[in-house]
């Protein structure tokens, strides 16, 4: 399955699944594709399609649970 920004080990790693080391490595490398990529591709959709952008804010931003009001 392709995921957006984790890879099914780092889910497993990042619950706890595979020990601390692992959990710790896989939050440094999801920490720098959310600093170097993910940033770029968000500064390119806001130069260039705006309206995806904010279909990423609206996913990204839910705090509630993804409950929809």
């Amino acid at each position: 399955m392709v995921r957006a920004l984790l890879t099914e080990t780092e889910r497993a790693n990042i619950a706890g699944e595979n020990g601390d080391q692992r959990k710790y490595e896989s939050i440094s490398r999801v920490r720098s594709r959310i600093d170097g990529q993910l940033r770029e591709d968000v500064e390119h959709l806001a130069e260039h399609h705006e309206d995806l952008l904010e279909e990423l804010q609206e996913v990204v931003c839910k705090v509630d649970g993804g409950q929809d009001d």
